[in-house]
Order: structure tokens, then sequence, then C-alpha cells
């Protein structure tokens, strides 16, 4: 309905899955139900603790986030080309397409950058949850 509103928020030393736990359980003994659509950078075992807290929960990765990761471990020559072919991939009208053209970006990128394809393959199943 457009409404925001703030419902936690933690100034913590370092982000881990302790304090992610602590603030989702948090929320959730403070009334929050259910929670559709969960985004997150890459952080090491925070799908795990949703999972456990919000089992019904969807889990996206955070794009921005994914394409910082791509545009630091590519060539600086490379950069806007990859950056702009990914972009493409969501804004497709529907995830179906948009598969189709994250494989395509795997095969035209996976030679010169194995690397960062393999990363992208090992959290696909969480790249187009929003779809």
């Amino acid at each position: 309905n457009g409404h925001k509103e703030v419902i936690d928020y933690r100034i913590a030393p370092s982000e881990n899955v302790e304090n992610w736990t602590e603030m989702l359980q948090d929320m959730k003994s403070s009334g929050l139900e259910q929670v559709e659509l969960f985004l997150s950078d890459g952080v090491v075992g925070m799908k795990t603790v949703l999972e456990q807290t919000y089992p019904q929960a969807h889990f996206q990765r955070c794009l921005v986030h994914v394409m910082c990761n791509i545009r630091a471990k590519v060539r600086v020559d490379d950069r806007e080309t990859i950056m702009n072919e990914f972009k493409q991939i969501y804004q497709q009208p529907n995830k179906e397409a948009a598969i189709k053209v994250l494989h395509v970006f795997y095969d035209k990128w996976n030679r010169a950058y194995n690397h960062v394809i393999r990363n992208l393959k090992g959290i696909e199943p969480d790249l187009l949850v929003f779809y």
C-alpha cells in the first residue's frame, strides 16, 4: 500500500548470524507474524536464520550487492558491458524470460570469468525470487 515503517534496527559491532538471529527473533516476539520477502546480501547463515524464524518467507539476494560483487571481479574494460547485460536479466517481464537471459549471460562470460559465473550459479535459486 506504499506505507513504510521501520520495525527494528540495531547498532552492532559487526554483521553476523548471531545479531541477525536476535533481531529476527525480537521482531517475531514483538508481533511480526509473517515476512513475505526478505532481501539480504550474502551474509553467511542469513538464509538459515530466516528459515528458522520465518519458515514461509521467501529469500532474495540483493541485486545491488550481487552487481557490486561482479563489478569487483571483472576487468575494468569489461565492466560496463557486463553490468549492462546483467541488468537485462532482472528487467525481463517474467521469471522464465529472466532465467533465459541469465543462462545466456553464463554462456557468454563463463570462459573469461568462470569464477564469477560459478558464484552466480551457486546463488541462482535466490536471484530471481521477486518474480
